[in-house]
């Protein structure tokens, strides 16, 4: 490796954990293992079974990261905004002041099951009482990198192989990248700012660093002491994501879906949530229509 490639500050296998109603999560950053990384709050690899899901529920002062990669997952929240994800599609969400939604996945005539990723990301303090917002990055949009031909990249946020990514997706510079190689043996070189913390997460095969192969779901931690992160891919039909995102120099205080700099702002914050203040006067007798589930005929017309 060069001299200019980061070394690893931690590793460990993601281990499944029950979230929301009747979900099932692999957890990696948001555990006891990493707490933080900032920017990041959270990482989990979901898998939902209807009726199982995330029905209604707040978010403050946080931006969130879905990434579909089967079957589908249909949104809604307080403002009126909702929509479908397909295999590929990623939203990016910004919570601002204040959001309620609900993310349930859709009941598959053929039986296929939600898998995904979805990334918890702190604001910067500026920007924790901006107004909710939502960007949909659809599959066909987004560019593929193909450093060799057993290997392709979707480039959803950043820069790789020459390939750069659709713009202006989130508030927080995040770099969002999915390798899959079809054949073990490819080396890749990803490239960061140093001002970047950065990590990799093993969907599913292995991937080899340095003298270490890590298997499915390992989530790997890389010091900021290189330009870049490099490996080979260690087995056929592999997937992983790397993603890296802008340190930010401030505190972060969170409890659940609420993330502040301070413990004071972080009880105004629930304040406002029970008193349907701040932010959060749509919450009032507000409820989702997808609260109870969704199948694959009532998401055609959910738009």
């Amino acid at each position: 490796m060069s001299q200019n490639t980061r070394s690893i500050l931690k590793h460990f296998i993601a281990q499944e954990q029950a979230e929301g109603v009747g979900a099932r999560v692999r957890r990696s950053i948001g555990t006891a293992k990493m707490r933080k990384f900032s920017p990041f709050l959270m990482l989990d690899h979901f898998n939902v079974i209807p009726p199982a899901g995330f029905p209604d529920h707040p978010h403050h002062g946080q931006e969130t990261i879905t990434y579909v990669r089967k079957g589908m997952v249909a949104h809604e929240d307080f403002t009126g905004s909702k929509g479908i994800l397909r295999p590929g599609d990623l939203q990016f969400m910004t919570a601002g002041k204040a959001v309620c939604h609900s993310e349930m996945p859709v009941l598959m005539e053929n039986g296929e099951i939600l898998d995904g990723l979805q990334l918890w990301v702190d604001l910067p303090t500026n920007l924790k009482n901006t107004e909710p917002r939502y960007r949909d990055l659809h599959k066909e949009n987004i560019p593929i990198a193909k450093p060799d031909e057993n290997l392709e990249i979707e480039v959803i946020s950043g820069k790789s192989y020459g390939i750069e990514s659709v713009k202006d997706l989130a508030y927080t510079p995040v770099d969002f990248y999915v390798y899959k190689a079809r054949k073990k043996g490819s080396a890749f070189t990803q490239d960061f700012s140093r001002d970047y913390n950065v990590f990799l997460y093993i969907v599913k095969g292995s991937v080899a660093i340095g003298n270490e192969v890590f298997p499915q779901h390992s989530s790997i931690f890389f010091n900021t002491d290189g330009d870049n992160v490099q490996g080979i891919v260690g087995s056929d039909d592999t997937e992983f994501a790397i993603i890296g995102g802008q340190i930010l120099r401030q505190e972060t205080v969170q409890h659940g879906p609420f993330v502040e700099e301070t413990v004071e702002k972080l009880v105004k914050v629930f304040h406002n949530y029970e008193s349907y203040t701040g932010g959060f006067e749509r919450a009032l007798n507000w409820r989702s229509s997808i609260r109870n589930g969704i199948d694959e005929s009532q998401a055609a017309n959910h738009k």
